[in-house]
């Protein structure tokens, strides 16, 4: 089932999502107001011949949304040139099970870069790779530095609350050291699918 112009035109608008928001609402906004943007790369969204409509699914709990939708959302503000709508993942399945993460994991975020016929340009799922990696790297730093964590193999979704907390609050604090790296990265994986779709 391909996306029509009239089931794009159904999603939120991204202030309308933000405003839908029910969690994390001011992290959410926190990101959107901290990230720094390079001229350079908003100048090769500002400069495309016609706006991109960018379909994007989303859910306000997920890490990776908070994160990385509000590159979108500060591009798309500062270019002009991106026409964006979201969707709840969980309330269209039908959209998602089209973009699943190597054909099977339904992560998110998804942002899908359209043509002005509906032809697919590009998409962005979840995270860059250096992101995961760079993730990894400061969990097992963490994990080394407080033995009393266990094994950075166990889910953290199954350590005992106050330990989870713990956990969360070190990786967190670390994480944000490297958000300016990660922000990038994302805002190039984006410059890479629009450049592309110029050539």
């Amino acid at each position: 089932m391909t996306v029509t112009r009239e089931r794009f035109e159904q999603g939120m608008t991204y202030n309308a999502f933000k405003a839908q928001m029910t969690r994390n609402q001011e992290r959410f906004q926190a990101n959107e107001q901290a990230l720094v943007l390079d001229p350079a790369d908003v100048a090769v969204f500002s400069n495309l011949p016609r706006p991109l409509d960018v379909l994007v699914l989303a859910e306000d709990w997920c890490g990776d949304v908070i994160n990385n939708l509000p590159i979108l959302g500060r591009l798309a503000a500062e270019s002009g040139k991106l026409n964006v709508r979201i969707f709840l993942r969980d309330q269209n399945l039908d959209l998602m099970d089209q973009y699943l993460n190597q054909g099977q994991f339904r992560s998110i975020p998804v942002f899908v870069f359209f043509d002005e016929q509906f032809n697919e340009l590009g998409r962005f799922i979840e995270r860059p790779a250096s992101v995961t990696e760079r993730n990894a790297q400061i969990q097992r730093e963490v994990y080394a530095e407080h033995p009393e964590f266990g094994s950075p193999d166990v889910p953290v979704t199954q350590l005992p609350e106050d330990l989870r907390l713990q956990v969360m609050q070190a990786t967190a604090e670390r994480r944000e050291a490297s958000r300016a790296a990660n922000n990038q990265d994302v805002v190039s994986a984006l410059r890479q699918i629009v450049e592309a779709a110029q050539a």
